[in-house]
């Protein structure tokens, strides 16, 4: 029997681990073709630098000269940096915003004649933190940039109607990544016990986030174009309680 993304050439950025390691293994196992690339490379992963404009374009010409279309754009690949507002330095600033939002851009600005040509879909990872404000974590350009990508998804999939080109996006919440778990989910982090404030009781995992994209990308989501799937066991929909949080308060 065939897979849900039979057929298909999905690029997926940022392959070589995490949430766009597992959603490269599942794409290929529902049956598409799938076109990786991420700055890591030991695995044999194609280099890709999503925000470097010739690298991008190298990365989705490639895919048309080895397959000649493109069904799916993942854009899962990122970087960030926290920081307090009044002392994170400018360069952490532009360096998050260049990782999560540029990046989506210059992969859709090169793929987008492709994806017209195939009426073809777009999936961005936005966040949890681009929709709510926290109390635990310093994230102003986290915020802003996945608040960012929130909204052009939103005008991408008001350009690509007209072309059959779907964009929809997906919010995580809290996903336990190997990455998470050496920054915000550390012990020493005020995030660390954080699964106690969510109300399906745990972290998020990666094939949570995989689950929800295989549905949007595949023919089942078809009248789905513009939205932003939540995927936070919860998270974002309640207020955690006072003895969950230990917020500093100036004097």
């Amino acid at each position: 029997m065939s897979g849900r993304l039979h057929g298909k050439v999905a690029l997926i950025s940022g392959t070589a681990r995490g949430q766009g390691r597992a959603a490269a293994e599942r794409f290929a196992a529902e049956g598409a073709t799938v076109v990786g690339g991420d700055l890591i490379t030991e695995d044999g992963t194609p280099h890709l630098d999503v925000t470097d404009e010739q690298s991008v374009a190298s990365w989705v010409h490639g895919a048309i000269e080895a397959h000649g279309r493109i069904d799916i754009l993942y854009n899962n690949a990122g970087a960030v940096r926290f920081g307090p507002v009044d002392t994170q330095p400018l360069e952490d600033w532009r360096f998050t915003l260049a990782a999560e939002l540029d990046s989506v851009f210059l992969a859709c600005k090169h793929a987008w004649p492709f994806l017209k040509a195939s009426r073809g879909v777009i999936l961005n990872i936005a966040s949890t933190a681009g929709m709510t404000g926290s109390l635990t974590n310093q994230r102003t350009a986290h915020s802003a940039s996945k608040g960012g990508v929130i909204a052009v998804t939103r005008q991408l999939a008001a350009e690509g109607a007209a072309h059959g080109i779907r964009a929809n996006a997906i919010s995580p919440g809290m996903i336990s990544t190997p990455g998470a778990q050496a920054n915000i989910l550390a012990p020493e982090h005020p995030m660390h016990g954080i699964a106690s404030a969510i109300p399906l009781g745990r972290l998020g995992t990666s094939d949570d986030v995989v689950n929800a994209a295989v549905f949007l990308v595949s023919d089942e989501a078809a009248y789905i174009t513009g939205a932003n799937l939540v995927v936070d066991g919860g998270w974002s929909v309640v207020l955690p309680g006072a003895q969950q949080l230990e917020v500093q308060r100036d004097s």
